[in-house]
């Protein structure tokens, strides 16, 4: 069994949510496991109640899967072919939010993006601390511009959309991420400008070319 941190007796619900969405982001939880409720809430040292809400809101962001009769398991890995299909959703509602959030944004949130964007998640000796980092980094960007748009659909749906890429971030092409933040510097500065043509353009390039480095990666894997 794999073993977890403690958890905070005051903040109960939140850290064995947290505990376990990390532990299936970093593939502790494998994709395709089982989970066995009662053997975490003792590993935990918790009561079964606060696992199954945990479980219960990474269903919600399609983390993991419940079945009738069956329990949770953690969601698979998508095929390349759904991971490109990923991609094209990806295309068609990020590329809008850019466009909203360049005409819909606080100022600032338009100041949070470039703060954002501008961040540098350096090489570090910890390898798995620092991938979590750039991906967490890579996420609330996203997010950010997402929430800019001020559509809650398409947050909602960006929310949703994202769980799947979660799952996938130790293949990220980590040798890219310079690229990466060059992009979103352009798209961060699109917005920042008011520029709706401008920050669709930054999104589409970005998401194109984050496509064809991960796919890349996909095809070594």
């Amino acid at each position: 069994m794999t073993s977890f941190r403690s958890v905070k007796r005051s903040t109960l619900g939140e850290d064995v949510y947290a505990t376990l969405r990390s532990a299936v982001l970093e593939h502790n939880l494998a994709p395709g496991d089982r989970v066995n409720i009662d053997a975490l809430a003792r590993e935990l040292e918790v009561s079964p109640t606060p696992v199954r809400e945990a479980l219960a809101r990474l269903e919600s962001e399609g983390l993991v899967r419940k079945r009738a009769l069956a329990g949770y398991t953690v969601s698979p890995l998508l095929t390349r072919d759904e991971f490109a299909d990923l991609f094209d959703m990806r295309l068609l509602l990020e590329c809008a939010a850019a466009r909203r959030a360049a005409t819909h944004a606080t100022d600032d949130l338009r100041r949070e993006l470039v703060e954002q964007a501008t961040q540098t998640i350096t090489e570090s000796g910890d390898e798995r601390a620092w991938h979590a980092a750039f991906t967490a980094q890579d996420a609330e960007l996203h997010r950010l511009v997402a929430q800019a748009s001020a559509s809650p659909l398409l947050l909602d749906a960006f929310t949703r959309l994202h769980a799947h890429l979660h799952l996938h971030r130790r293949y990220f092409p980590y040798a890219q991420t310079a690229v990466t933040q060059r992009e979103h510097r352009a798209l961060a500065e699109a917005i920042a400008g008011h520029d709706p043509d401008r920050s669709e353009a930054a999104m589409r390039q970005h998401l194109t070319q984050a496509r064809d480095r991960h796919l890349a990666a996909f095809a070594d894997s």
